[in-house]
């Protein structure tokens, strides 16, 4: 007999693994995602989850709670009558939530842990110039990202690869990983394993501020730093006073005498900015106001004030 699931997310990320689940013949008798939210354009359209959006088309019974301590919430996810429930990129869940089913809750996380606990492990990976990455299922205990260890599966990261290119890497393997967590699950022929704690590192939430380039370092890790933060919530540096995100980058490693930071260019082709052992080319940014674009495209239009 399958197992009873009851799956929680909420993005585009999650998705791959319902679909893996549904198309896999589990009974997933609810999905609990994000509220609804107002946007688009003048903030009138009704925007759904990318995890609603897939329930709804598979016809499945879909809960939108505020507050997952909602003691109505916690009794309908208790008549669901769940055997497991099955997390990907949701929120933090109380212990009355996480605690219910028989089997436990697993969560699906974006790194080998214990390495990268926290809300952003792609971005720091990236960031801090990791060769590989990977993916943990785990049960869900008190403490964020530190229950014992079902399953673990690792991925490579080019020297050249974004955040966003590993994440949609990345997606695809979880939902595998997680669909083999399940069978192994439901045949009982599991191992758990604690998590080494002398091995943790963190992976704490990015904030705008934190985002600003700075030119006065290696090459190689500020090229690390703009494709750690691409395409969200993207680095960051000014030219002529307003702000420009840079979402793609090469590398330069040459001797020059120009000061870190410098942007050097021919106002046509290239941008390149200065850093302590060469330059960092800028291959597609974004000025405050404007659109993501080609730096050859970028260039065309722009007339420079300060170079």
């Amino acid at each position: 007999m399958s197992l009873n699931i009851v799956f929680m997310g909420t993005p585009d990320f999650a998705v791959p693994t319902l679909d893996a689940l549904v198309e896999n013949g589990y009974n997933v008798v609810g999905v609990i995602t994000a509220t609804d939210k107002m946007g688009g354009r003048g903030g009138k359209k009704v925007l759904q989850s990318a995890v609603k959006r897939y329930a709804v088309e598979k016809g499945l019974k879909v809960l939108q709670p505020k507050n997952l301590k909602n003691p109505e919430f916690v009794e309908e996810l208790r008549s669901l009558k769940a055997d497991l429930q099955v997390v990907v990129a949701f929120r933090m869940l109380p212990v009355v939530v996480w605690d219910m089913p028989p089997i436990g809750t697993i969560n699906l996380h974006g790194s080998l842990l214990p390495k990268y606990r926290g809300a952003a492990p792609i971005h720091w990976a990236v960031m801090n110039g990791e060769q590989e990455t990977g993916v943990t299922t785990f049960f869900l205990q008190h403490a964020i990202d530190t229950g014992d260890i079902l399953m673990s599966e690792s991925l490579p990261i080019g020297e050249n690869d974004t955040t966003g290119m590993v994440h949609d890497k990345m997606m695809e393997l979880g939902a595998k990983v997680v669909l083999k967590s399940v069978q192994t699950i439901e045949k009982g022929d599991y191992k758990l394993k604690p998590q080494d704690n002398s091995q943790v590192s963190k992976a704490p939430k990015l904030f705008h501020e934190s985002c600003e380039i700075n030119f006065n370092q290696p090459t190689a890790l500020v090229h690390n730093f703009i494709r750690g933060l691409s395409p969200f919530p993207a680095a960051w540096t000014t030219i002529d006073d307003t702000e420009l995100k840079i979402f793609l980058s090469e590398k330069e490693i040459i001797e020059h005498q120009h000061t870190a930071g410098q942007l050097v260019t021919d106002a046509k082709s290239f941008m390149k900015f200065a850093t302590k052992d060469g330059f960092i080319h800028a291959l597609e940014v974004k000025l405050a106001g404007k659109r993501k674009m080609a730096v050859k495209d970028f260039l065309n239009g722009y007339k420079f004030i300060n170079v």
